[in-house]
């Protein structure tokens, strides 16, 4: 049957304002776009769009799914204004579980607390003996109390992992704070097993899903496949709810970890809707944390430069492995030391051809840095409404006058590198509307200022680009979605607000009216006449 999607503002993406009357859609593609009158005659089904306005799918290029739907399962933390709001937080939730159960939290940020005082170890023993996990925002910190530590089998001699640490006190004592790879030491111990496990993981999903389908989302570039137990675990999960329904597009990020036994094994995926994605492997941490590794020390910490996942020949066997497999890589990368590590690899071992490797972040870069990445098949993996998390304190730990490009989306762009957007869910909301309002406003909607940077304000046509076209190009389909074009993917987000024309705070308040997967109707806040 063949339908036409008519009566609204039609943006094709292909360039700035380009519009289209109608778009006739058969068996998941676009057949033609053009005028009512040409095409009506084709059509089996009209769908009146009333007015509203139809872009290319929205897709999330970088998100964790499984840990998005599990934040909306666990505590959530990005409440608490102070420690003390924090730790009373948690006093309530632990009131409904069962003697011994573990506490899951996510999201607290010291940055926001009024008395900025991250709860110590010794407080959290106060409020409950139950082991307790609370994922800071950036999920490269984690704050436990001593009975995680102990069911972890953590001491005090226990020596710090490769690539993370232990917090610990002056007198040497273990604090609570996890650093990146000390991270796993617990939360390995909470992980399940067996088909019950699975079964939680499809229920996260089902939950992360249907959120995004809410926003107009219709596919993510997620990755998780190395923090689930085996690999065939979140896989699995994938399969009973992607692969069953095709009602979401999913690209799949292997990390370093498991992807060569996904090679070796075959994995099963579940293509056009579950596609293999590129190698993920993270450079370094993250700024809040105060792991993300500078080339110079932190402005208000001389003694710190951050921190190096991996040695420069792991950097270098990494990034061979991928190309063993033909395939390209996906990097964490935050600080410019963790960029200067990578491109050196990345500059000596190409990438395969009709491939990109993304560089994920790029949050501090230096001038040299931007010009060797210029010479690079690759593309950017941006968040923009890490400005409006980060800003102002950002600047405390960088400093006011360090030169380089500080979360510098404009320039990337009109540098010409290609650049996709996504949120980093749970790191940040899913919302695409928060991330465009981020990226052409650079400001929290509160703030009376004209933005952090307003020099790397973005426009309107060019953040939703980042969301659709951009999208597309990370991952090398950019000649089959992210453009309303004949011979494309029939994804569509239908929105009641124009994005492109609306003021500032209706970008906030835009609702997603359809989202729509190869052209079947997969959510609907309202129907249109037909």
């Amino acid at each position: 049957m063949k339908q036409l999607w008519t009566n609204g503002v039609i943006y094709t993406m292909e360039n700035e304002w380009e519009v289209v009357q109608a778009v006739l859609v058969e068996s998941g593609k676009i057949l033609a776009t053009g005028t009512l009158d040409n095409l009506q005659p084709l059509a089996d089904e009209i769908i009146d769009l009333q007015g509203m306005t139809m872009y290319p799918g929205f897709v999330d290029s970088h998100l964790h799914m499984i840990g998005h739907g599990e934040k909306l399962k666990r505590l959530d933390l990005t409440k608490a204004k102070s420690g003390e709001q924090l730790l009373q937080l948690i006093g309530e939730a632990v009131n409904k579980l069962e003697p011994g159960q573990w506490l899951i939290g996510d999201g607290w940020n010291e940055n926001q607390f009024t008395d900025g005082a991250i709860p110590t170890i010794e407080q959290l023993d106060t409020v409950t003996s139950n082991p307790v996990y609370l994922n800071r925002i950036c999920h490269h910190v984690a704050l436990v109390n001593s009975a995680a530590l102990e069911q972890a089998n953590i001491s005090v001699t226990t020596q710090d992992p490769k690539g993370g640490k232990f917090g610990r006190s002056e007198d040497g004592q273990l604090n609570g704070l996890l650093y990146e790879q000390a991270m796993n030491s617990v939360s390995e111990t909470f992980q399940q097993q067996g088909e019950a496990y699975i079964e939680s993981l499809v229920h996260s999903l089902e939950l992360a899903i249907a959120d995004m389908q809410r926003y107009g989302l219709t596919g993510g570039h997620t990755e998780e496949m190395g923090y689930f137990g085996e690999y065939t675990n979140p896989l699995t999960a994938y399969q009973r709810t992607v692969g069953e329904h095709k009602n979401f597009r999913v690209n799949l990020l292997r990390h370093h970890s498991v992807f060569e036994q996904m090679n070796e094994q075959h994995a099963a995926f579940n293509e056009p809707f579950i596609e293999p994605g590129a190698m993920k492997f993270y450079a370094d941490g993250s700024f809040g944390g105060s792991t993300a590794a500078l080339l110079e020390p932190y402005a208000n910490d001389a003694t710190n430069k951050g921190m190096l996942i991996h040695t420069n020949e792991q950097i270098e066997t990494l990034v061979q492995l991928a190309r063993k497999y033909n395939e390209a890589v996906a990097i964490h990368l935050i600080g410019d030391a963790g960029v200067e590590q990578v491109l050196t690899y990345l500059e000596k071992y190409p990438v395969p051809q009709g491939k990109r490797d993304r560089l994920i972040h790029c949050c501090y870069i230096s001038d040299s840095q931007l010009q060797r990445i210029k010479k690079l098949p690759v593309i950017l993996d941006l968040q923009p409404a890490f400005v409006t998390s980060d800003f102002p304190w950002v600047l405390e730990k960088l400093g006011h006058h360090r030169k380089g490009h500080v979360y510098a989306w404009k320039t990337f762009i009109e540098e010409g590198l290609i650049c996709a957007a996504g949120t980093d869910a749970p790191i940040e909301a899913i919302s695409p509307f928060e991330t465009i309002y981020a990226a052409v406003e650079r400001k929290k909607n509160t703030d009376t200022h004209d933005g952090y940077a307003p020099e790397q304000k973005l426009t309107r046509y060019e953040a939703v680009k980042m969301y659709t076209f951009g999208s597309a190009q990370a991952i090398c389909k950019e000649h089959e979605r992210g453009l309303i074009k004949e011979g494309f993917d029939a994804d569509f987000t239908i929105l009641d607000f124009d994005l492109l024309t609306c003021t500032p705070e209706e970008i906030l308040q835009a609702t997603a009216l359809k989202t729509v997967v190869a052209g079947k109707i997969v959510y609907e806040k309202c129907s249109f006449t037909n």
